[in-house]
Parts: C-alpha cells; structure tokens; sequence
C-alpha cells in the first residue's frame, strides 16, 4: 500500500503594500514611483515600477529625451495615450494603448520616450526588470507588440486578460518570453465579484498593482486601488473584484539572487561597473 503525500502550498496572501510616493522624472514628467523608493527598494528581479498618469499636458509633455541605459531592460505598458521612442541604434517606433515595449539595454543604448500627444490622458507603466551579470553587456534587443499582438483572454463572466508574458492556468500565452527568470505580466480586468486564480512558481517574486477598484487577495486582505501588494510564498493566488468592476496588473518573476549596483540609469554588479558604465557613456562608447 503506497501512502500519496500532496505538499501543495497555500494560495498566495499579501505581506505588504504600498501607494509609493509622487515623483518627477525625464523633462519634469510627473508621475507615482512604486518600486524604487525609500520604502521599497526592489523586489528582485523587479528595480523600478513607475505609474504615470495625466490628463494634463504639462504633467507629461516633457517626455523622456534622450537618456542611456545599461545593464537591465525596461518594459514600458500603455493603457491610454501614444509614446514615441527613438535609440542610437536607429529603432523607432510608437506604443499605444495596450501595446509593450520589452527593451534590453544590455551593454548600453540612448533612447528617447516621447509622448505622441500633446493633449488628453496619458497613462502607463514602466517597469524595470534586471539582468543577470552574464547578460549585463550583451547586445541591446527589443521585444515591442502592439495592442492586437497580446494575447487577450475572454472570460465568462465577461472580464478579460491581457497576457504580456507567461501563460494563463487556462493556456492563453504572451508574446514576451525571457527564458531565465519567466516572467508573467498579466493585465486583468473582473466585473464586481468576479474571481481570477493565477498559478505562480514557488519562490518566484509576485505582485499586483490595483488600478482601478479594489480586490481581495487570497482571503485576508484588500488591496485598494493604486497600491501595489507584494505576495508571499505558495503556488497560485486568487484575486477577486469587491463592490465594483477591478482592473490589475499580476506580475512575477524569477529571482537572480546577484548583488545589485545602482547609479541613475545604469544598474551593474558592483560600484567599479557603475562607473566605467558612466566614462563609457561620456566617452561616446554606447
């Protein structure tokens, strides 16, 4: 007689959250910083996450000119509104709502992040998401889709899911892949009372960030909207709308356990890599 042991763990409930704090930046383009703060420094492999959203020209005019980056990729998400972006390797190209943007800066790109508007809402995401230290200097690469690229998954209760990366526990996979850490970036909306369970990797690092409306995570805690919660360990979470209709963001990767050197936009290993990273920009290397 074989005894059958299931060592399944719990759904996954919030540790914490946040609001993050305002924050300025690029040409005085104002916006809320989530992750990167004080409070919150990173969330390996997660180093950044800016929410930007106005509906007034001089909150983002500006834009971002031109800037450089190495060592990481950002990820710039659109819900409304058009951003423009060039780079020193002669990409160009616009992201409007609903469309990704997955750049890897690796050993170094300039670009430019410029809205393609000059009135109306603009509102988005930009995360930063770090490179392993073998990856740091490889070649800069983009993973760009527009609106209609993403994988969108129509549920019967008449929300949806917009999957950027990873796949849903129903099969519907995102266009971005990244082999080493699999990332999951999902964009889920739920009519009031509607539930979603996503299943997460043991011990990859998880959050979600309300939007708009509040949800319950797990069965303990509400999550109101603009915060983001981080998630705890366990294999899945399940993420219900409470008296109104809910719009998220779920995402989780695998973490790189390396050490993490930070100088504006440059994010290395160590402080000696940091500051060749700056020589090289200034000596015209990137």
């Amino acid at each position: 007689m074989t005894n059958t042991q299931h060592n399944t763990q719990p759904s996954r409930q919030i540790v914490y959250s946040t609001p993050g704090m305002p924050a300025s930046d690029g040409d005085g383009v104002k916006m809320t910083r989530i992750i990167g703060t004080p409070h919150l420094d990173m969330l390996d492999p997660f180093l950044m996450l800016d929410c930007f959203e106005s509906d007034q020209p001089q909150d983002y005019i500006g834009g971002f000119p031109d800037h450089p980056h190495r060592g990481f990729e950002t990820v710039t998400y659109m819900l409304a509104g058009r951003m423009r972006h060039k780079d020193s390797m002669g990409n160009e190209g616009v992201i409007a709502a609903h469309g990704v943007q997955w750049m890897r800066a690796g050993k170094g790109i300039v670009h430019s992040e410029m809205p393609e508007q000059e009135s109306g809402l603009l509102k988005g995401f930009q995360l930063w998401v770090n490179l392993p230290s073998k990856d740091k200097m490889c070649e800069p690469a983009y993973q760009e889709f527009v609106a209609n690229d993403l994988a969108l998954q129509m549920r019967e209760d008449g929300g949806q899911v917009r999957v950027v990366a990873g796949h849903t526990n129903e099969g519907t996979a995102g266009p971005v892949t990244r082999e080493d850490i699999k990332p999951i970036f999902m964009d889920v909306n739920l009519p009031a009372g509607g539930t979603f369970t996503q299943a997460i990797k043991a011990g990859d690092s998880a959050f979600i960030y309300a939007i708009s409306g509040d949800v319950l995570v797990g069965d303990e805690q509400v999550l109101c909207t603009r915060q983001l919660g981080i998630l705890g360990e366990g294999t899945s979470v399940t993420i219900t709308a409470c008296e109104t209709e809910a719009q998220f963001l779920l995402v989780a990767a695998t973490p790189i356990n390396e050490p993490v050197a930070r100088g504006g936009p440059f994010v290395m290993n160590t402080k000696e890599q940091v500051m060749q990273a700056f020589n090289d920009y200034r000596n015209n290397r990137f």
